[in-house]
């Protein structure tokens, strides 16, 4: 289906079941999310660009514009660019969002001076290919330059979608570096590819920005050559880069999840724009095995720390969780891709997850510090990280300020300043649903009708979305809304006053609409226990608890003179309840014998702790723990 008008979202394909309704269409007033883009732009951005301009990461611009001594002076890792181009793609929504005159003058700022680091050729990195520096494109393993690229490319696109003909000049400035691209890495150049993939969906996006089948075919090559062993082998193996296996052959995703997700993306974007079956049903695969086995009930993804990589089928220890968050929101790029080619509801329900889950548990309460990455089970203390230095990226017990790689902060501005563009859809039969906030989603169609709906809930805090009709057509269409898979039991549809109950799926209505009309989907809320899996081995006998998509932890701060988590046990034979607006669990306190050697001849034993059982002890959201202060945590239970 083709668009009939491009959206100011950040992925526009040609075709597909559904068309993404952007920052135009779309508007998010209140509730959970809004508060969530409120912190970003007021406090985040301002946050982001403070350590940027810290950490000398935007003066390496200014010093390869003058001619400086990068070998020397240069500041930041060897992907430090692509965080100047994260940050300006945040703005670039968030302008697009809100309009703010002083983030326009910021971003054209920065703007200038990133262009003025370009090189005539259109080359543009500062880690690379001056004197004292290693050639270019010398390092494609590790070196990230066309990584950087990509970012770039997107930070342009976003612009070029929410202000199309701004005269500040950073489309020219990506169509120049993806030309560099193209000429470098095409059929008669270097035959390789980026170790860290990202590359592909940016060449797409400004493929369908520029309408310039060059950049759509680059993407494909690169496509086409990961997987073949262009890569150097490393110690972690080529899965790492996902170059050990074609695209195409590959089963599940696997190696560094960031890297993955960015992949299979792109793979996405491919395989939509080039009608190519065989390479969207090979993502498509991937997606289920790993969604099936490999992804944590948080949504997050990646369980091993040395290389910030998938494990094995059902490997999801809750200590070990790496979980990064930029692996999170590569998840919800995938998904979000797979839904718009396909439609299936079980794309938007993973997205919900790893939102509510990952990508807002990283920012504290105020946005000015984040985790890296995302664990599920704190056994000690975390000590605060000095906010006057950047951390290591995953020795930050508790959020950070800044990271020594702090790609998760710009991932995350960027991310939640165009999330709007995540919520809703439209086909040639009408509106669909996908994401629930309060506001407004209005859509003009091919034929000049205007569909208008008004969305009022207070989600995911309560069960109820009222969708209210406000425009007018004497044509029938449809409205769809998307019944999450944890609502299996208890939801229900009213529509002209009858109530019917509603299975996980899409439930749609298809009517002559007046304005005035409503429909109310009615989700259950109760709290309730999850059990894993029996062949995830390292939360064997243990329960979690959530209530609707949003997972709960227990905190140490919420069981006064309890500093060890692990030492309380929870009753399932309570079921979690509501407690003055809080979950709560019925849990016993125990103590575990010491012995001289950890192991036995018979069941370990553990003594009561003194005092009752421990009744409506109140379990926190997941994405709010850590905000008041060290403890010590965990997501799932143990029963015994």
């Amino acid at each position: 289906m083709k668009a009939t008008a491009p959206a100011a979202a950040p992925v526009v394909p040609a075709r597909g079941r559904l068309r993404p309704l952007g920052l135009g269409d779309v508007r998010i007033t209140g509730g959970f999310w809004a508060e969530r883009q409120s912190v970003n732009a007021a406090a985040s951005l301002a946050h982001i660009e403070h350590w940027l301009e810290r950490e000398g990461w935007i003066r390496n611009f200014d010093l390869a514009a003058a001619g400086g001594d990068l070998a020397a002076e240069r500041r930041g890792r060897e992907f430090s660019d692509s965080e100047i181009y994260k940050f300006l793609e945040a703005l670039a929504w968030e302008i697009g969002r809100g309009g703010d005159e002083r983030l326009e003058a910021r971003f054209r700022a920065i703007v200038a001076r990133v262009a003025a680091a370009q090189e005539p050729d259109g080359y543009l990195n500062t880690k690379f290919g001056r004197p004292g520096q290693a050639p270019r494109w010398s390092d494609l393993e590790w070196g990230h330059e066309i990584y950087c690229v990509g970012h770039l490319l997107q930070a342009a696109v976003a612009r070029a979608r929410t202000r199309p003909g701004a005269d500040d000049g950073l489309l020219e400035v990506a169509r120049r570096a993806a030309g560099n691209i193209c000429d470098t890495f095409g059929p008669e150049g270097i035959d390789g590819v980026c170790g860290h993939p990202g590359i592909e969906t940016a060449l797409v996006e400004l493929a369908r920005v520029t309408e310039d089948d060059r950049y759509l075919a680059q993407a494909a090559l690169f496509v086409d050559r990961r997987g073949h062993g262009r890569l150097s082998d490393v110690e972690y193996g080529r899965e790492y880069f996902q170059d050990e296996l074609p695209v195409r052959a590959a089963t599940v995703l696997r190696g560094h999840a960031v890297r993955a997700n960015y992949l299979a993306a792109g793979a996405v974007d491919v395989a939509v724009e080039q009608k190519d079956a065989s390479l969207l049903d090979a993502v498509r695969n991937q997606w289920a095995n790993a969604v099936t086995r490999r992804t944590y009930i948080t949504g997050g993804q990646g369980s091993r720390h040395q290389d910030e990589a998938f494990g094995g089928d059902w490997m999801l220890p809750p200590d070990r969780a790496y979980s990064e968050t930029c692996a999170g929101i590569g998840s919800v790029m995938v998904a979000w891709r797979l839904l718009l080619a396909d439609g299936d509801p079980r794309y938007a329900d993973l997205i919900e997850r790893t939102l509510f889950n990952v990508v807002s548990t990283s920012p504290s309460a105020d946005g000015r510090s984040f985790f890296y990455a995302n664990t599920l089970h704190r056994r000690e203390l975390g000590t605060l990280p000095d906010g006057d230095r950047p951390s290591l990226r995953a020795a930050a017990s508790l959020r950070a300020p800044w990271f020594e790689v702090s790609c998760c902060p710009t991932n995350v501005a960027r991310t939640l300043a165009s999330l709007t563009a995540y919520v809703a859809t439209a086909d040639d039969e009408g509106l669909q649903l996908h994401q629930y906030a309060p506001g407004a989603v209005r859509h003009r169609r091919a034929d000049g009708r205007e569909l208008c709906v008004v969305v009022e809930t207070d989600y995911p805090r309560d069960g109820e979305i009222r969708v209210r009709i406000d425009s007018d057509d004497e044509h029938p269409w449809a409205l769809s809304l998307r019944v999450p898979g944890w609502a299996a039991r208890g939801a229900t549809l009213t529509v002209d006053g009858r109530r019917e109950p509603v299975a996980p799926g899409v439930v749609t209505e298809r009517r002559v609409w007046r304005r005035g009309d409503e429909v109310v989907l009615s989700l259950p809320m109760a709290p309730r226990f999850t059990y894993p899996d029996p062949r995830i081995d390292a939360v064997r006998g243990c329960v979690a608890v959530e209530r609707g998509p949003v997972v709960f932890a227990l905190e140490s701060v919420d069981v006064p003179g309890v500093e060890a988590v692990d030492e309380l046990r929870v009753d399932t034979g309570q079921p979690p309840r509501l407690v003055d607006g809080r979950v709560t669990v019925r849990l016993r306190h125990v103590r575990a014998h010491e012995h001289d050697w950890p192991y036995r001849a018979d069941p370990a034993e553990t003594t009561p702790a003194p005092g009752a059982p421990l009744d409506d002890v109140p379990l926190v959201e997941y994405h709010a723990w850590a905000n008041r202060g060290p403890s010590t945590m965990r997501v799932w239970l143990a029963t015994r």
